[in-house]
């Protein structure tokens, strides 16, 4: 009862109840910042590792120089390997395509038909056209949204492609060029991907390459689990040796998901700083009402009122402003990224900048996805914080001296 007297004051105690809002105001702050910051820096680990693994999987079987020779021996042994799902012969080659004048780097990979139509990544994200279209010796090629558009490339319309490593003639090495039309357009979601991909046949990209028809370039893998590749894999590297290389996803992007692993720690412990000033600020405010309440309080001590007692109540009124603010912040963290797609629009529009540049931040769109362990965690940091932002004042209040206080009343 006491508590709740203190948490909402009369009239002439109004100052300390903004003092006590501006508190809770803080804790609000403060968690609805790190949900927001914790959520979207997972949800961009979360969906890079998926769409990097969808176009990569989880390892890749590498020849050396980039060719990897009697590729069906090799796919048989690691498709036998306990704890691989599967197993797909692929090519890869960085080129060089043009259309009506205009000039782009590619990175061209080679597929075979049925893989192509089973890897979800590209089947599931084709905009325009179709993956049926593109069959072996039909000329037909699959390209990213971002390609397209800088090529100025639509469904039905020829890219050609330049392999420079063509015919050696008496003039030198002409490179190699073929046109081919394009049968579908996908959308991967990141930026690099689009901008860069143009899938085919294997056969196709065999005879662009100029590679024997028993040659690839890798054989990409996926896992039961993604995390154990390495012991996963350790079998098939003794069968592989003296032929091809094993490299596994974290391998081959391990700066990026490294800088990603370091920001979300560095960005968790700033918003612990937040919240740390916001349990300040209740510290502050509940010496103001100790102050404003020594007179109160000692009244309490003369009618029998303990120590302890004391404790509880400041200790109370301290809580409960940090569950307060703990809750709505939580509350508002999660109806903000919600909403968060409009919200960056609307600040856009307001400051005139592309506040989510896909050139710049490798995904098209801002992703989110809360994991239930951090959002405990914050809430549990945000409670201990506020409890203990209330040990001084209680500990001070109950230590009033009734004596020193009314000796002159």
């Amino acid at each position: 009862m006491i508590a709740r007297r203190y948490l909402l004051p009369g009239k002439g105690e109004r100052f300390i109840a903004v003092v006590a809002g501006f508190s809770l105001g803080a804790v609000l702050l403060g968690v609805w910042a790190l949900v927001i910051v914790m959520s979207v820096m997972n949800g961009f680990r979360a969906e890079l590792f998926d769409k990097i693994v969808g176009l990569n999987g989880h390892a890749i079987v590498q020849g050396y120089s980039g060719q990897l020779r009697d590729w069906q021996s090799v796919l048989a042994d690691t498709n036998a390997t306990p704890g691989v799902t599967s197993a797909t012969p692929l090519i890869e080659q960085p080129l060089m395509a043009t259309h009506n004048g205009r000039v782009e780097f590619v990175l061209l990979r080679g597929m075979r038909a049925a893989d192509m139509r089973a890897n979800p990544t590209i089947a599931k994200n084709v905009v325009v056209g179709s993956l049926a279209s593109v069959t072996p010796g039909s000329g037909r090629v699959a390209i990213g949204s971002r390609l397209a558009e800088a090529l100025g490339i639509d469904i039905g319309d020829d890219i050609t492609i330049w392999n420079p490593s063509g015919q050696s003639t008496p003039m030198g090495t002409v490179p190699r060029m073929i046109s081919y039309t394009v049968g579908a357009i996908f959308t991967v979601g990141v930026y690099d991907y689009d901008k860069a991909y143009v899938v085919m046949p294997m056969e196709d990209a065999q005879q662009l390459l100029l590679l024997p028809s028993d040659t690839v370039g890798m054989i990409e893998v996926k896992t039961a689990n993604p995390d154990k590749v390495g012991e996963i894999l350790a079998s098939l590297r003794p069968k592989v040796q003296g032929r091809a290389v094993i490299r596994d996803w974290r391998e081959m992007n391990t700066e990026l998901f490294q800088a990603l692993a370091v920001e979300q720690v560095v960005m968790f412990v700033i918003g612990c700083i937040i919240i740390l000033v916001a349990a300040f600020n209740i510290a502050s405010s509940l010496i103001m009402l100790v102050r404003a309440k020594t007179r109160d309080i000692a009244i309490l001590r003369t009618m029998g009122a303990t120590r302890g007692s004391l404790v509880r109540i400041f200790m109370t009124v301290g809580t409960t402003i940090g569950v307060l603010g703990t809750a709505a912040g939580t509350i508002l963290g999660f109806a903000t990224l919600a909403v968060r797609h409009q919200v960056l629009a609307l600040v856009g529009r307001i400051t005139g900048q592309n506040l989510w540049d896909p050139s710049i931040r490798f995904l098209t769109e801002l992703p989110s996805k809360p994991n239930p362990v951090e959002i405990v965690a914050i809430i549990l940091v945000a409670l201990l914080l506020t409890f203990l932002a209330t040990l001084y004042p209680a500990f001070k209040a109950a230590g009033t001296d009734p004596v020193q206080v009314l000796r002159y009343e």
